[in-house]
């Protein structure tokens, strides 16, 4: 396809993005089909919705994960990689990791390898999915999850191998560190480099849509320097960078008593363990939240199960030179094929990718479409079984019905 035709980035991060974009997608394993089927039916059918004729995208499949290997004899190719970068902004399903490959996870080795440092997560509450919450309606949050250190770098030993009783015989005799006999070592990097750049963009995102505050997540008061280090350094990149948009918590009560001045995004941490307390007793107090990469992984399912589940929580892992919207869970393998489970959140996914290239109107077709043909009792199986009334429906008639709404 014509190199016209590839969406570009500038050096500020704006985007060129042509009439008829080529996109890449991975259709993904298990359920990917299925999913990414029902998604491309929608985004399709919405951008028509918005535009006519006007604009359209054009879709260029990679083969990653199974059927990549079926296909080419690998998993996860130096080539789709390069297209993803060469593309700017890409789509995939889930992807089974393989066992014995190389790879601890195919989704962290893209992350990686494309530099996609921020783990973006909004969680809004869709009526009426059930919930476990009295009020789920209160949630509307957006998690940045950096996605590219941490504990997720990898860079561990198992136990009683020489590599394990190498470092730990160096901590022993070279930092005075006490470990337990034949224990598994792992090593958990955090940087300021890494730290300010997620930071940044989580601040960033707050004040592009106005969003009152972004909140540090760590747990610095047991991990000082890598966790404590995650929050210093985010203070620090909010007062250089943003020090005329932003002040911190105790400016707020100390300097305004509370209340924010027009225009500013109030900085503000929480331990980790009471962040996920807060959430659940006084969820409208967060908006944004900027986090290290475990707390990330575990605070996003969470905020998810507050509004019904991974199935419904959108996801993208954005860098400074791409981006890549997926799924937010799983293959499912036992549903593979079977037209079954929910679609929504690579649909979703679909509409943050639409909201990123600038298709705004696109985007918000499909949420709202999206949004009242649940309200309307229509659902796949995982709502069906858990709301009274409703119709349930395979995963390809769910999207044929947010079509028609659009």
């Amino acid at each position: 396809m014509s190199p016209k035709n590839r969406i570009t980035k500038n050096n500020d991060g704006t985007l060129n993005v042509p009439d008829h974009p080529v996109i890449p997608y991975i259709e993904g394993d298990g359920i990917g089909p299925d999913i990414w089927n029902a998604t491309r039916l929608v985004i399709d059918q919405s951008v028509k919705a918005s535009f006519g004729r006007e604009k359209s995208i054009q879709w260029l499949e990679l083969y990653v994960g199974e059927k990549g290997f079926l296909k080419t004899g690998e998993y996860l190719s130096d080539k789709s990689l390069q297209t993803i970068q060469d593309h700017v902004v890409a789509i995939k399903g889930p992807l089974t990791t393989p066992v014995g490959k190389g790879f601890r996870s195919l989704n962290v080795a893209i992350r990686q390898k494309l530099d996609l440092y921020a783990c973006v997560r909004p969680v809004r509450y869709i009526e009426p999915v059930p919930s476990p919450m009295k009020h789920p309606e209160k949630i509307n949050m957006v998690v940045f999850r950096e996605n590219t250190e941490d504990l997720y770098a990898g860079i561990e030993w198992q136990s009683g191998t020489d590599e394990a009783e190498k470092v730990i015989s160096f901590l022993k005799d070279k930092m005075g560190v006490t470990i337990p006999e034949h224990a598994g070592i792992g090593i958990k990097p955090i940087s300021e480099k890494n730290t300010k750049r997620l930071v940044t963009s989580a601040i960033q995102y707050a004040m592009e849509h106005h969003l009152p505050s972004v909140t540090l997540m760590h747990k610095g008061n047991i991990m000082k320097f890598t966790e404590g280090a995650f929050n210093l350094w985010g203070y620090e990149v909010a007062k250089e960078k943003f020090g005329e948009k932003t002040i911190t918590e105790s400016e707020l009560y100390d300097q305004y008593h509370g209340k924010v001045p027009m225009g500013k995004i109030v900085i503000k941490d929480r331990i980790a363990d009471m962040l996920f307390q807060q959430v659940l007793l006084r969820p409208e107090e967060f908006s944004v939240i900027a986090t290290p990469n475990l707390n990330g992984d575990y605070i996003s399912d969470a905020l998810a199960a507050q509004v019904g589940g991974l199935g419904m929580a959108p996801g993208a892992n954005i860098g400074d030179t791409c981006a890549c919207f997926e799924a937010t869970h799983g293959t499912a393998p036992k549903y593979a094929g079977l037209d079954k489970v929910n679609p929504s959140s690579l649909i979703l996914s679909g509409a943050m990718m639409l909201e990123y290239m600038g298709w705004e109107d696109a985007s918000e077709r499909i949420r709202k479409a999206l949004q009242d043909t649940v309200r309307s009792g229509i659902v796949t199986y995982d709502l069906a079984r858990q709301i009274i009334g409703a119709k349930e429906v395979k995963c390809s008639e769910f999207a044929a019905a947010i079509a028609e709404r659009l």
